[in-house]
């Protein structure tokens, strides 16, 4: 180990010759004497000592000092000997094409204005908004139109877009009638349905929650281009009333359901339909927020006290579930169901847990208006349904 460390051979040398030169004092301590030994060093050990030797600095070489300003005193040289000719043409600086392109484009853009004539007003959802009912207010200013600013030649109300100009239904019906041509046969309807109807279909769009859309619109038109016939699946609470979403998909893109099986539709695009001519439709940047409508539950139900109305909800919470409902499920045969039950029971409980609390209450509303009944209760994902009074219910019927 010594010969592998020389450093601290030499340091124990040099403590032993200094340790040889002190006299023999008795009255030395031996604190005084190692307090000697770590501060009395002498210089052989600061000399031999690596950890705290000082290290020599690299001094650079003349050589290559004097080869760099050889070789900058040539380029010098050179540069002084080049001249410019001036009798040669100078070229002259040509503008870049692209930045011109790119600033026209960003003009049309921004001038850019879609004059529709689709005889509609503008909503974000057809066929899940009912424009009979105002809100109460706005999550949003209305003053910003999901369009963007300037894209539409129509105002922003904060619920829709509403059409300018007359409506003139004859020649819109006329011009839907030209566009569809001569009624499809049943060989023909067979064909176009064995070919878009499977699973497997790629010409197929997703109808979920927000229902007949706007966006959807310019989406169906899109696929029409290189297909006769759309695959339209259906899921979630516009599964309610299929009616309803059948009349909308007809009346607001020009096409016919020619078919239709539970949830599965197919909207034909007609035999005279030319993608040249079809209408514009201006596309919805992002999805408004939803307006606050009044309240849908009541404290006391109509024709009811207050301790009748909670004897209700204590009841259809305490009752066995009609039947229990999927998040994004298809629930054709709810309101059928609901009707049988009212035969016999006043009061009925639907399980909708894992739904969300937005999709219940959407359902009570479109079961209000088509069974029809008094939803009087929302809680922890449960929805209680009155049939509401006798007379009511004979005189509506």
């Amino acid at each position: 180990m010594m010969k592998l460390l020389p450093w601290h051979r030499i340091t124990s040398q040099a403590n032993s010759t200094l340790f040889s030169k002190i006299p023999n004092i008795p009255s030395l301590s031996f604190f005084t004497i190692s307090h000697f030994q770590f501060h009395s060093q002498t210089d052989q050990e600061d000399i031999f000592d690596p950890p705290f030797s000082p290290t020599l600095k690299p001094h650079n070489k003349p050589n290559q000092r004097n080869k760099v300003n050889d070789v900058s005193n040539e380029y010098s040289e050179k540069a002084s000997s080049f001249t410019i000719n001036s009798d040669l043409p100078l070229k002259p600086h040509k503008p870049n094409k692209n930045k011109k392109q790119e600033n026209q484009d960003c003009e049309k853009a921004s001038n850019f204005t879609v004059n529709s004539d689709l005889p509609f007003d503008f909503r974000y959802s057809y066929s899940e908004t009912n424009p009979a009912v105002k809100p109460i207010g706005f999550r949003e200013p209305p003053r910003f139109s999901p369009f963007g600013p300037g894209r539409v030649d129509r105002k922003w109300t904060g619920t829709s877009a509403p059409c300018l100009q007359p409506v003139d239904l004859e020649k819109v019906a006329e011009d839907r009638w030209r566009v569809l041509g001569e009624p499809l046969s049943e060989e023909e309807i067979g064909e176009i349905v064995e070919k878009y109807r499977h699973n497997d279909c790629s010409r197929q769009m997703n109808l979920g929650r927000g229902g007949v859309t706007h966006n959807m619109l310019e989406d169906i038109h899109n696929y029409w281009k290189r297909a006769e016939a759309v695959r339209i699946k259906c899921l979630g609470v516009p599964t309610l009333d299929m009616d309803n979403v059948c009349s909308h998909l007809e009346d607001k893109s020009g096409g016919k359901v020619i078919y239709r099986h539970i949830n599965i539709l197919l909207l034909y695009r007609g035999r005279n339909y030319d993608p040249k001519t079809r209408p514009t439709i201006p596309v919805m940047l992002w999805k408004p927020l939803a307006p606050i409508y009044p309240k849908l539950v009541k404290n006391v139900a109509d024709g009811l006290t207050f301790e009748e109305t909670k004897a209700m909800r204590n009841k259809g919470l305490n009752a066995p579930p009609l039947t229990k409902l999927s998040r994004n499920g298809v629930y054709v045969n709810v309101v059928d169901k609901v009707r049988a039950a009212f035969e016999t029971e006043e009061v009925v409980r639907l399980d909708c847990t894992h739904v969300g609390t937005s999709d219940c209450k959407r359902i009570g509303v479109k079961l209000r208006d088509l069974v029809p009944c008094v939803p009087i209760l929302f809680k922890d994902e449960q929805i209680i349904l009155w049939r509401g009074q006798k007379d009511e219910q004979n005189s509506g019927s």
